[in-house]
C-alpha cells in the first residue's frame, strides 16, 4: 500500500480522514491511490472495523 500506514489504527485515522477531505467513496480512494479495496476493509477488520458506504466511513 503505497504511503499508507501499516498500522491499523493508524490506516484507520488516515482511510477515513482522506474519506471526508477528500474522496465520495472507498472505490475512489482506492482507483486513485491505486491500493486493493480488499486488502484495506481485510487489515481494518483485524481490529474491528467495518466500512459504511452510507456514512463513507469505517467505524
Amino acid at each position: 500500500m503505497l504511503d499508507l500506514p501499516k498500522d491499523p489504527m493508524m490506516l484507520f485515522s488516515v482511510i477515513n480522514m482522506r474519506l471526508r477531505d477528500i474522496y465520495p467513496s472507498l472505490d475512489a480512494l482506492c482507483d486513485d491511490l491505486h491500493v486493493d479495496k480488499k486488502e484495506i476493509i481485510d487489515r481494518l477488520a483485524t481490529t474491528g472495523f467495518e466500512y459504511n458506504e452510507q456514512q463513507n466511513k469505517f467505524w
